[in-house]
C-alpha cells in the first residue's frame, strides 16, 4: 500500500522533514555559541494552512506537453531537508565578542521541536492504525 498519494500523510511527511532540519538548525547554534560574531539562526514557521494551500496548488497544477518531441512533465512534491531555509533571527542578547547564541532560548526551542516532531509521529501513527483497521475484513 503507497500512502505516499494521500495529502495527509504528504504533509505529515513535510512536517516532520521540517521539524528535523530544524533540530539540526539549533544544534548548529549550539555548535556555535562560543563562535565570535555568530548569529543564531532558525527556520520560518511551518503553519498548517500554508501547507494546506501548497498541496491543493501542486494537486491541480499539471505541466503541459507543448511539443510532440517534449517529454511530458510531472509534478515533484516537495519535502526533505533541502525545502527549507533558515534565516538569521534576532536574539536578546549580544556578548563582548559578537555572539548571539542564548543556550537557554536555544534549548527552549529544541524542546518545543521535540514535542511538535513527538505529536507529528503520534498522529502519524494514528493515521495508520484507522488505515489498518479500515483494510480489514469485516469480523476480525
Amino acid at each position: 500500500m503507497d500512502i505516499s498519494g494521500i495529502p495527509l500523510f504528504a504533509m505529515l511527511r513535510q512536517r516532520l522533514g521540517y521539524l528535523g532540519e530544524r533540530q539540526r538548525v539549533i544544534a548548529q547554534n549550539v555548535a556555535n555559541a562560543d563562535t565570535p560574531g555568530y548569529a543564531p539562526r532558525d527556520l520560518k514557521a511551518f503553519t498548517f494552512s500554508a501547507q494546506v494551500q501548497s498541496q491543493a496548488g501542486m494537486a491541480m497544477a499539471q505541466p503541459s506537453q507543448t511539443a510532440a518531441g517534449h517529454l511530458p512533465g510531472t509534478v515533484r512534491r516537495s519535502g526533505g531537508a533541502g525545502a527549507f531555509r533558515s534565516a538569521v533571527m534576532p536574539d536578546s542578547e549580544t556578548t563582548l565578542d559578537g555572539n548571539k547564541v542564548v543556550l537557554e532560548d536555544q534549548m527552549i526551542k529544541m524542546s518545543e521541536s521535540r514535542m511538535e516532531y513527538e505529536a507529528a509521529i503520534g498522529f502519524y501513527q494514528k493515521s495508520m492504525a484507522l488505515l489498518r483497521m479500515a483494510a480489514r475484513p469485516p469480523g476480525r
